[in-house]
C-alpha cells in the first residue's frame, strides 16, 4: 500500500536538496512497513523535515514510523531517545539510522503544550529538563563547536542592517566565550524543546501525561534549552510590557528547573541573534522576526 506524501513535504520537491529523497520516500516507506511488519493506521503527517506515519506493530500496539530528510540535526535523534528510554520522552522501539528511520511509541499528535496556559507549559517543560539532561554520549555534536562557528559567522549580520551593531557584537563575544567554556559541553540536551515538541500521551495509556519528541540532540549546556520558551507563543505576550512578559517566562523556567539565570540569559541572547542569521540564510527574514529577536536580546541582557 503506497503512502500519500503530505503536501507540506511534497512542495519541497522543487528544491534540489529535497527532490531525490522525496522521489525515494514512497518506496522507502513501503520497504520499512514490510520489513518491520507494520500495519498502516492512518494518514501520514509532515513535520518540517520528516514524515510520520501512524502504524500498528505486529502485536497491535499503536506506534509511529518517522522518516527524516537526511541532515545533521536528525542523525543522532535515535541516540538521545535510546538514552532516555521513555523517561520523559517517547519510547524508541526500533531504528535504522542509515535510512533516518525510527519506529516510535505513538503519542497524541493533536495535543501539545500549546493547549495549556503558557506558564503551566513552561513548568512542564522545565520539569522534563532534569530527566532528559544526562551525561552525553560521545557521538553527539558539541555545542562548543557550534558556538565557535556562530562566532565566526555572526559578523556578517553587521552589514545586514536589521540588528543594532551592539547586539551583534555582544552575541559574537558571548558565542566566542561559550566556545571555550568547559561548561558548554558534556550534557545530553534536547536542543529544540519548545511547546510543540511535547505531546500528550495517548488517552488510556499508562504513561505520564506529557512526552518530549523530536530531539536535535547536542552535547551541551542545559541553560541553552530555555530560549524557545521565550520565542514561541509570541502573540501571547502583552503588547505593552513585553519585556516583563519575557522575563516572567525566563524566571519561571529558571526557578522550576534550578538553572543558572545568568547563563540562561546569555544563551538566550546568543540564540536570538543566531535565529536572525538562520533566517537571513534561508531568505525568510522579515520585520516580525527582527523585532522578536531584538526584543528578546534587550529583555535578557545583563
Amino acid at each position: 500500500m503506497s503512502v500519500t506524501i503530505p503536501l507540506r513535504l511534497a512542495a519541497r520537491a522543487a528544491d534540489s536538496r529535497w527532490s531525490g529523497w522525496l522521489d525515494r520516500l514512497p518506496h522507502q516507506l513501503d520497504e520499512l512497513v514490510s520489513e518491520w511488519q507494520l500495519g498502516i493506521d492512518g494518514a501520514a503527517a509532515a513535520g518540517s523535515c520528516s514524515i510520520v506515519l501512524p502504524v500498528r506493530t505486529r502485536s497491535n500496539d499503536a506506534a509511529a514510523l518517522k522518516v527524516s530528510w537526511p541532515h545533521e540535526e536528525a542523525e543522532n535523534e535515535h541516540l538521545a531517545l535510546r538514552h532516555w528510554a521513555g523517561d520523559g520522552a517517547v519510547r524508541l522501539l526500533r531504528a535504522d539510522p542509515r535510512r533516518f528511520a525510527l519506529l516510535l511509541e505513538r503519542a497524541d499528535a493533536g495535543t501539545d503544550l500549546h493547549s495549556v496556559p503558557v506558564f503551566e507549559a513552561i513548568e512542564t517543560v522545565a520539569s522534563l529538563y532534569p530527566r532528559l539532561h544526562r551525561s552525553a554520549p560521545p557521538q553527539l555534536r558539541r555545542l562548543s563547536a557550534l558556538s565557535a562557528e556562530w562566532s565566526e559567522r555572526l559578523p556578517s549580520l553587521s552589514s545586514h542592517g536589521g540588528l543594532p551593531r551592539r547586539i551583534v557584537e555582544r552575541a559574537i563575544a558571548l558565542a566566542r566565550g561559550f566556545s571555550i567554556d568547559p561548561q558548554t559541553d558534556g550534557t545530553l540536551i534536547h536542543g529544540d524543546l519548545h511547546y510543540g515538541n511535547v505531546l500528550a500521551a495517548l488517552p488510556g495509556s499508562d504513561r505520564e501525561p506529557w512526552l518530549a519528541i523530536d530531539p536535535k540532540p547536542l552535547s551541551g549546556d542545559p541553560c541553552f534549552e530555555v530560549w524557545p520558551l521565550l520565542r514561541n507563543r509570541w502573540d501571547e505576550l502583552p503588547a505593552h510590557g513585553r519585556r516583563d512578559g519575557l522575563l516572567a517566562r525566563l524566571y519561571s523556567a529558571v526557578d522550576a528547573a534550578g538553572l543558572d539565570e545568568d547563563r540562561v540569559r546569555d544563551w538566550a541572547f546568543v540564540r536570538a541573534v543566531v535565529d536572525v542569521l538562520w533566517q537571513v540564510d534561508d531568505g525568510t527574514i522579515d520585520d516580525l522576526a527582527l523585532d522578536r529577536s531584538v526584543a528578546i536580546a534587550k529583555a535578557v541582557q545583563r
